[in-house]
């Protein structure tokens, strides 16, 4: 990232598709069906007393022959698709663009309980290079959108996906998150709900690729619509980038929750 904007640059995008590539310090938490998930090990120089961060980075990789690249991307930026096909989302809008390739964004998402429901305000950018597909959001501070007293502000330190083809109709799909749900949780319950959430967004976003091409030809859903590929296509008012900020853990309120995961830890533990 720049020093001058809070944009992403090549570099940053460089970085996340070397991350999303490389097994280094990972290791294997799931393998079925054509998909795999990971989870990040620490080096143990990095592993000091208690001093072990909250949450893990996860990776999720699915290799899918009926899907196309082109079309996993599509689904990935078509917010008004994802309201069809997403059962763990509350609440999504796009608010404001930032540059042709990048937008910031509101999201909010059912919790299991008795985990409070949780929300995100992101900064969003994407690419497209040799026919490889990025997308990138971390979480930024916006003047219109502070936490809500009815949600938690979870963070995304870094989230999103990669897509490399294989084929006209076949495609390499990796999602890589960390993130902090906040909330005073035991770090067993952020990293077993991750591992758990991860998986299960992944097989909804390829089933949702499976039913996109024909979900999008139909006249009431736009099919020339896609403002992500031809940006002079955008309705959303535009944003300064310098009006945002980096939205940083330790200035979020910690809400205590663990009395109640003392209570019905149980019902975690078996999702």
């Amino acid at each position: 990232m720049s020093v001058t904007s809070i944009l992403p640059d090549q570099a940053m995008f460089a970085d996340f598709k070397n991350q999303c590539l490389s097994m280094d310090n990972y290791y294997k938490k799931y393998d079925d069906s054509g998909m795999q998930v990971w989870v990040e090990q620490l080096p143990a120089n990095k592993v000091k007393g208690n001093n072990v961060p909250k949450t893990h980075k996860i990776k999720c990789k699915i290799v899918t022959n009926d899907v196309s690249a082109a079309t996993m991307y599509d689904v990935l930026h078509d917010g008004t698709y994802r309201k069809t096909w997403d059962p763990a989302m509350l609440e999504s809008f796009d608010i404001a663009r930032l540059s042709d390739n990048a937008d910031v964004g509101y999201y909010s998402w059912l919790c299991p309980k008795p985990i409070k429901n949780r929300d995100l305000v992101t900064l969003r950018s994407w690419q497209v290079i040799d026919n490889e597909y990025s997308i990138i959001n971390f979480s930024v501070k916006h003047p219109k959108y502070p936490p809500r007293s009815d949600r938690v502000r979870a963070i995304s330190f870094l989230t999103g996906y990669f897509i490399k083809p294989t084929g006209p109709k076949s495609c390499i799909f990796v999602y890589l998150s960390q993130a902090d749900p906040k909330g005073d949780l035991p770090k067993w319950v952020v990293n077993k709900v991750s591992q758990v959430l991860a998986p299960r967004v992944m097989k909804s976003v390829l089933q949702a690729g499976q039913n996109y091409p024909a979900w999008k030809q139909k006249t009431e859903n736009f099919p020339n619509m896609k403002p992500w590929l031809y940006p002079w296509q955008s309705t959303l008012p535009t944003m300064d980038p310098a009006e945002l900020s980096i939205q940083r853990a330790d200035s979020l309120e910690n809400v205590d929750e663990r009395s109640k995961m003392d209570e019905d830890s149980s019902y975690i533990a078996s999702k």
